[in-house]
């Protein structure tokens, strides 16, 4: 397919690299960290691409070109009216046959998301992976961006509050768990955003992953 169902990765696990702090949120005695800049994270189906050779076989032995994503490393400035996430990776690649010079051109996207399935800016690239004749391997490097309106991160002052109010025992809310309240899960998942970065693949490729 020519774009992700981002709705769809949802339900697909995420590899998360990392992000920077802004404060802590305390439920049942366990304190959390909860930042204002976006994760980073790989969706796991869309990390790797193969190419086929002929392309329409999926046979072990028609596989020409593999090459994954990693080293997915993120900088956030959040001391502005807008988040900037500045994200970059490598791509290490293999190739069937080691004969002669090759540059393999693969696509890729970084895509903000809002609440796990809400795509609100997505940006497309290209990396290069050049093959030097004799060479079975080969790496690269890319990088995306994206922004966020921080008032969109930002937790309502009540909502914060209620998450944060500090319970004793006792107390006939003491073992509730704020994130229970459909009003509070559904403020925290509107401010939670995520940077993802993977390949750009085309229907049958993304199928052949869910296949692996």
């Amino acid at each position: 397919m020519k774009k992700p169902r981002f709705a769809a990765l949802a339900l697909v696990p995420f590899a998360l690299i990392g992000c920077s702090t802004e404060g802590e949120l305390t439920t049942q005695g366990i304190v959390t960290t909860r930042t204002a800049c976006p994760s980073v994270a790989i969706p796991s189906a869309l990390g790797d691409i193969t190419l086929f050779d002929p392309a329409t076989s999926r046979d072990a032995s028609a596989i020409d070109v593999v090459a994954h994503i990693t080293n997915v490393r993120s900088t956030c400035d959040d001391s502005g009216e807008y988040i900037l996430t500045n994200v970059t990776f490598e791509v290490h690649g293999q190739r069937r046959n080691p004969q002669g010079a090759r540059e393999v051109v693969l696509p890729y996207f970084a895509t903000v998301v809002q609440g796990g399935s809400n795509v609100v800016s997505k940006r497309l690239g290209r990396v290069a992976l050049r093959f030097a004749d004799g060479q079975y391997r080969a790496s690269t490097s890319g990088g995306g961006s994206g922004q966020v309106l921080r008032s969109a991160a930002t937790l309502p002052e009540d909502i914060r509050r209620q998450i944060t109010r500090e319970r004793k025992a006792g107390d006939a809310d003491a073992a509730l768990d704020p994130l229970a309240d459909p009003t509070v899960r559904a403020a925290v998942t509107r401010a939670s955003f995520e940077l993802l970065v993977g390949f750009q693949l085309t229907q049958e490729q993304l199928a052949y992953n869910a296949t692996r």
